[in-house]
């Protein structure tokens, strides 16, 4: 059995922040019934494609394991199938820019009032404040988070992440709000808001660098490159190039074949629990006891040296390498993997983390797979649905719609 069969989602969302909720919760086996505009759909069915035609990477990828009904929101036959989708359904969500549903007739209080276990579910760009009707994307999202701000070398501009923290983030972070007002209905009877911010979710995520925002108000930050480089901090929190977030010192440094290849690197952790190992595995015996080396806080000033002699060992070392040498000793170190290299990797397609599919207009392709996994519950990935492929199928079963009721309904174009 699936952890949320039964329940039935109403995917009022397009793009990326609330397709990457509504698919997480698809693959946890929620029937999610996603809205499309007829002959449109979402708007990322047609962008970035890389076939002619053919539902576009960026849409098949965000909507795994859902049916889709088309419908004309704003015809008369519409909103009365909206209504009995409301009416059957568990939960709604929606990325609408502010006040659209409102707009349609659909304010929360009138859909309170047509199912009041509903749990209506948004993400919105800001939370309430002087910027909450503004229009926000990831990188909008990543920059007025903090992420922007504290992320690249300290000589350089702001720089946002490869990784979707503000969209996909967001929308981790409303999937987990939604389960958690399902639980709480099966105690009150009742449904209720849940609203994930891009703003907030991206703060969430830069805690960190909140916590260092206030240890600067007290002095300058030891462990960042910076300090020991006798470069002045100013009164916000950083950049600090690769430097661990941690109270651990780290950095990325090259590896064997970096002259052509861009990801011939390793990430390496100068944890003090195993110090004694690193001075021995570079070459370093005498560190261990030297006064400027032996202990963190000695070392602090000299980071730049440190790393500097562990890059001379790892530039001797392919990135595996310095992985198989260093893990038995439980130094903390990483390659630095291209996303070539994490989709011909047999063991994340073992875990399901990287899933091949078979789409009937596009072939096979790969995608994403259920990040959470649960030991009684796996998650089957399946392809995204064509735009209306399901819309008779829902009207039939979900509305209670009759044949002729069904042609009636296409026929005034509601579908």
């Amino acid at each position: 059995m699936k952890a949320l069969e039964g329940v039935r989602i109403l995917d009022m969302t397009h793009v990326q922040s609330g397709p990457t909720c509504t698919q997480l919760l698809a693959w946890f086996g929620a029937d999610v019934i996603k809205v499309e505009r007829p002959g449109i759909g979402d708007a990322t069915r047609g962008q970035l494609r890389d076939i002619p035609d053919v539902d576009s990477l960026y849409f098949t990828m965000l909507n795994h394991n859902k049916r889709s009904i088309t419908l004309n929101t704003k015809d008369d036959k519409g909103k009365e199938i909206f209504t009995r989708l409301i009416e059957e359904c568990d939960v709604m969500v929606e990325n609408f820019a502010p006040g659209a549903l409102d707009r349609m007739g659909f304010s929360w209080e009138r859909i309170q009032q047509i199912n009041p276990r509903m749990i209506y579910a948004s993400v919105k760009g800001f939370g309430p404040g002087p910027y909450s009707d503004c229009k926000v994307y990831e990188n909008v999202a990543q920059c007025a988070g903090g992420g922007a701000s504290t992320t690249g070398f300290p000589d350089g501009p702001p720089l946002v992440t490869g990784a979707q923290v503000g969209d996909s983030g967001t929308g981790l972070n409303l999937a987990l709000g939604i389960v958690t007002a399902l639980y709480h209905r099966e105690k009150s009877g009742k449904g209720q808001r849940v609203l994930a911010s891009m703003q907030d979710g991206v703060l969430n995520l830069c805690r960190v660098k909140l916590r260092d925002q206030q240890r600067l108000q007290r002095g300058p930050l030891t462990e960042y490159s910076q300090f020991g480089e006798g470069v002045e901090f100013g009164e916000s929190t950083p950049r600090a190039g690769n430097d661990s977030g941690g109270g651990q010192p780290g950095r990325i440094l090259k590896c064997k074949g970096w002259e052509t290849d861009p990801n011939a690197y390793t990430y390496f952790i100068t944890q003090a629990a195993v110090w004694k190992s690193i001075c021995d595995v570079i070459g370093r015996p005498e560190w261990k006891d030297d006064p400027d080396f032996a202990t963190p806080s000695q070392r602090l000033p000299r980071l730049g040296e440190v790393f500097e002699a562990i890059e001379n060992w790892t530039k001797t070392k392919t990135k595996y390498e310095v992985m198989e040498i260093c893990n038995p000793l439980d130094i903390p170190v990483g390659p630095i993997l291209s996303m070539k290299e994490l989709s011909e990797e047999p063991s994340l397609r073992e875990t399901g983390t990287v899933v091949e599919v078979d789409h009937p207009e596009r072939g096979k392709y790969l995608t994403v797979g259920n990040p959470i996994k649960l030991s009684d519950s796996p998650a089957e990935v399946r392809r995204s649905p064509l735009l209306g492929e399901h819309t008779e199928e829902i009207l039939r079963e979900v509305v209670g719609f009759n044949d002729d009721e069904i042609i009636s309904a296409q026929t005034v174009g509601a579908v």
